[in-house]
């Protein structure tokens, strides 16, 4: 792992990452491969006055042109995938493939927000009122936080920094003090576009640090927009701060997703997307597969096929093309994993695979599972609560009514699926009657999001909504404009005055 060989590439010197208060581990094998300086209360400080000032010369600029500047930074991703998408493997530990498909969901949502740039569309509207026309306009908002976590370290900063920029904002970003380093990589290819494009200065800025740099983001009447990745607790603690001064929040926190499989399912199919959606990124997505409710008439066979499944699964270091499970992100992660399989059993489950720390020996100071499989007997507490680790609960149910109201029993709401080939359980699931989350996938589990479609989640996921669609509206002021083109001036309610 040459990490100064990758940050030259990327644009950042390496080789200065040796004297800072804050230790930068890779996952793969515990190394430390960078120490860097936090950043001050007064340093936010001026990077939020200088992306003030950067708004107010970025608004000004046509929204195609802001699009141009996406479309270099496009080219950089383009130029730099490999090293971005090592630096991405090397420091939250996804293996080599995620890490690549990481940075090409990056290159994808620049093509969508190039296009979106010519397409910031208002309406007209019909006034009541005689030779009147009325009209809305979207706005560039103002300045945009963003603060993100480690395990896509930098999609998701993209999704918004992508979609800020063609609308007019510029962006503060705040990364997890577990992978600031990629944000840094970011930071220098997006220059590299600000100089070919001419552009005004610190239209990107990258503050490290821990929850007092969120803390103070989100307390600044500055921050027009705070868009925060993370957990529901700190998303409980940002947002009525943001609230108490009229800001807006774009919240992305936790998720407890649930597949249900019916008794119609392909579970050919059913079992890929399981496997794929549970231990994907080592069980550390928000979308990560965490319940699965089966139906009583194929329970045992689909649990006899995970676990062959699971049983085949190569587990390693996330830089071999082989390895499809790569480590934890650290030790409080592994240990959150072995309380919620010891508190499962307490509970009356049954370990069917999976929980074992592997490879401890050759790399002692990594974290390396087995995924679990775990049969519950009911949906307990532990079950409705979200661990952040490769545990998939399995339970049975009957009727398809009963399965999707225990899917819907918990706090958060962001991705659900249904595997079935009956077209009326399909509809239902998908109607207002069936599941409560932001995403409802039929035959396909519920992560790996396409950047086409708003992402986000509801109840306590926070009901932000991030990457396509509308979710561009975010990052804009709305303004009704009336226009009267007439000699009169009629009033509003019928009341006549002066006349």
């Amino acid at each position: 792992m040459d990490i100064q060989a990758l940050c030259s590439k990327l644009g950042i010197d390496g080789a200065s990452f040796a004297t800072g208060d804050l230790q930068v581990h890779s996952p793969i094998d515990g190394s430390r491969i960078a120490s860097l300086y936090s950043s001050t209360q007064a340093e936010a400080e001026r990077a939020i006055e200088r992306a003030e000032r950067a708004f107010f010369e970025l608004r000004n600029w046509p929204a195609p042109k802001r699009g141009e500047l996406v479309r270099l930074f496009g080219q950089e991703l383009r130029q730099h995938k490999q090293a971005l998408g090592e630096l991405v493997t090397i420091e939250c530990g996804k293996i080599r493939q995620e890490g690549l498909g990481e940075v090409q969901e990056m290159i994808d949502l620049c093509d969508f927000a190039v296009g979106l740039s010519r397409q910031l569309y208002g309406l007209t509207i019909a006034s009541e009122r005689p030779d009147h026309r009325m009209m809305e306009q979207w706005h560039p908002l103002g300045s945009v936080a963003v603060i993100s976590a480690f395990n896509f370290p930098v999609a998701v900063w993209a999704w918004n920094f992508a979609l800020a920029i063609v609308c007019g904002d510029p962006v503060i970003w705040k990364p997890s003090e577990r992978t600031p380093v990629t944000a840094l990589a970011c930071h220098a290819l997006f220059q590299r576009a600000i100089a070919s494009a001419n552009a005004p200065e610190h239209l990107s800025q990258v503050l490290i640090g821990g929850a007092s740099l969120g803390a103070q983001l989100a307390a600044d009447p500055r921050i027009a927009l705070i868009s925060a990745t993370g957990s529901t607790r700190m998303g409980r603690a940002l947002a009525p701060v943001v609230a108490a001064r009229f800001g807006r929040a774009l919240l992305e926190l936790g998720g407890n997703n649930a597949m249900i499989v019916t008794k119609s399912a392909d579970l050919a199919l059913a079992v890929r997307a399981i496997v794929f959606s549970a231990v994907g990124t080592a069980g550390q997505r928000c979308t990560s597969l965490r319940r699965l409710f089966v139906h009583d008439a194929v329970r045992a066979e689909l649990l006899s096929r995970l676990a062959g499944a699971y049983a085949s699964l190569p587990i390693g270091s996330p830089l071999d093309a082989s390895t499809l499970v790569g480590p934890l992100i650290d030790a409080h992660a592994f240990a959150a994993m072995q309380a919620a399989l010891r508190t499962a059993a307490a509970d009356g489950g049954t370990l069917e695979c999976g929980g074992e720390r592997v490879l401890a020996g050759a790399r002692p100071e990594a974290f390396y599972v087995t995924p679990a499989l775990v049969s519950m007997p009911q949906q307990t507490e532990l079950v409705r609560s979200e661990t952040f680790a490769p545990i998939l609960y399995v339970l049975g149910y009957h009727e398809l009514e009963a399965a999707i109201a225990l899917q819907n029993g918990v706090e958060q709401g962001l991705s659900s699926s249904i595997f079935t080939t009956d077209m009326r359980e399909a509809e239902l699931f998908v109607s207002a009657r069936g599941s409560d989350c932001g995403i409802a996938n039929v035959n396909i589990g519920p992560s790996g999001a396409e950047i086409g479609g708003a992402f986000g989640g509801e109840k306590a996921t926070g009901g932000g909504r991030e990457s396509g669609s509308d979710a561009w509206r975010s990052y804009m002021r709305r303004a009704t404009n009336t226009f009267n083109y007439s000699s009169q001036l009629p009033l509003a309610q019928g009341i006549t005055f002066g006349e």
